[in-house]
């Protein structure tokens, strides 16, 4: 029942506006997405990701849904329909990077519907992309989630990210530039890749909004971004423990969240 979800709204009179699915619990990687929703003033009700989804929940009033390195065998087939209708309706969906996210090692959601929903084409084979050597977020273009955040005068980093390829339907807004580094005669020496992957595609389905970023929200993918910002912020949701992380950063994910579900 959804009594039995772990709630955690701002104010007891405003209706719940997220549905956040994964990042493993509150306590673990959960504890990022939840405390920067908290610290903003987004309503959500969290489920873990080794919780099923109950079908009762597609039927709730939320603006949208996060799924964020949660199992897609959480979903039933009807399940799934029912998101697809939804959305289709208006309700919105993200979807954040991990293992269990878009493709990974399993080929979690290739074959769902979310390949129609998502404004991104997942590979057919194990996506996830490590990267030991520097790895810098790249605007491609304005857009309202990005607000006035310094990505060119300040260009954070990241460790790693699903690949995928956005869709002629999609925007691609933000970009994952890889470099190769060498150090030689005492200097460091880089070379981008020619291409960046996209690393933050937005679009729509129907009336929905849908969102697909390819890092994660938390360590260890997040890299520096996590701490991207000129000053810090420290928050906690209820259940979960406290984060301190980068201003931007915290901005940036809220920015996401409200647009994916017109707040």
């Amino acid at each position: 029942m959804l009594e039995k979800l772990k709630r955690t709204s701002i104010l007891a009179s405003m209706k719940t506006q997220i549905l956040y699915l994964g990042d493993t619990a509150l306590k673990e990687a959960a504890c990022y997405l939840s405390g920067v929703m908290t610290y903003f003033g987004i309503s959500f009700d969290y489920v873990p990701s080794d919780r099923k989804v109950e079908s009762e929940w597609m039927e709730r009033d939320y603006r949208a849904v996060i799924i964020s390195d949660y199992p897609a065998a959480n979903f039933s087939s009807e399940q799934f329909q029912r998101l697809s209708q939804r959305v289709q309706g208006g309700l919105g969906l993200l979807m954040l990077g991990g293992w269990e996210s878009y493709t990974g090692p399993t080929g979690e959601y290739t074959n769902t519907v979310l390949k129609d929903i998502l404004p991104v084409r997942m590979q057919a084979t194990d996506d996830r992309t490590n990267c030991a050597q520097p790895c810098l977020v790249e605007k491609m273009t304005e857009h309202e989630i990005l607000g006035k955040l310094p990505f060119d005068a300040c260009t954070p980093t990241i460790g790693g990210f699903n690949l995928f390829e956005a869709k002629e339907t999609g925007r691609t807004i933000l970009g994952a530039r890889r470099f190769r580094v060498r150090h030689e005669g005492g200097e460091f020496y880089f070379e981008a890749y020619e291409k960046a992957a996209p690393l933050l595609v937005a679009g729509s389905f129907g009336e929905g909004r849908v969102g697909a970023f390819a890092s994660d929200v938390a360590p260890h993918w997040v890299g520096g971004l996590v701490d991207w910002g000129d000053s810090r912020v420290t928050a906690q949701a209820a259940g979960s423990v406290g984060i301190e992380v980068g201003n931007w950063y915290a901005t940036f994910f809220a920015n996401l969240v409200r647009w994916v579900g017109k707040i």
